[in-house]
């Protein structure tokens, strides 16, 4: 059926008020808006996060979220003066192993799963100059050996924190420094911490961690 216009009309159909500069949004331009957005949060998961979680059982899954400035800035105060191998686990993007290096921790480099993040990191390591000189690695942080690593960074979810606290138990030298981000381990206590809310780390040093968790099965035993 043709479209109808009265008489006095320009003969030109009208923009919807929503589509119009300075047009008010109505409910037809929201919804229009909503569905966009959510297709294009959607196409940015299955093109550029999903790839690295389908081999990764459910409950491990870790969104990627990009660590702020502080929270970057707070993990690497808690390593200052240490040395050794310095690992990132779920690198993301790479930002806290450029630090690491910066910093002096070498060497230096992550493990990450997705393979468009681990040429992001590539790409910022080359932009800052580290090309060759810090490793992103794409490898399951579950089947990594960690016994030749010092200090750990982990800016992960909770749900990983208890099987991820026996993993490092079991492999990591007692001389090693772990620095959770966002979350603590919630069996450890921190041998310090710094900053406040999202922008907390602490630092969990494995000797003591190792020495308390021997108490508490003592304890149980008796």
């Amino acid at each position: 059926m043709e479209p109808c216009w009265e008489p006095g009309d320009s003969g030109e159909l009208e923009e919807p008020g929503w589509a119009r500069p300075g047009g008010e949004l109505g409910g037809r331009g929201l919804l229009a808006l909503a569905v966009a957005s959510g297709a294009a949060a959607w196409a940015t998961w299955a093109v550029l996060l999903m790839p690295g979680f389908r081999r990764v059982p459910l409950r491990l899954q870790v969104p990627y979220q990009p660590s702020s400035p502080r929270q970057v800035a707070n993990a690497l105060a808690l390593l200052r003066g240490r040395a050794g191998k310095t690992v990132d686990l779920g690198s993301g993007d790479g930002r806290l192993v450029l630090e690491a290096h910066k910093q002096g921790l070498r060497p230096a480099l992550g493990y990450e799963l997705n393979p468009w993040l681990l040429c992001l990191a590539n790409y910022r390591a080359w932009k800052a100059g580290y090309h060759g000189k810090v490793s992103f690695l794409k490898k399951d942080l579950w089947k990594v050996n960690l016994s030749d690593c010092h200090n750990v960074i982990v800016f992960l979810a909770p749900s990983v924190k208890p099987p991820l606290a026996t993993k490092l138990l079991a492999e990591l030298p007692n001389d090693a420094r772990v620095v959770a981000g966002r979350f603590p381990f919630p069996s450890w206590t921190p041998s310090s911490t710094l900053g406040q809310g999202l922008e907390q780390v602490w630092a969990y040093d494995m000797k003591e961690v190792r020495q308390e968790t021997q108490g508490s099965t003592q304890e149980s035993q008796v």
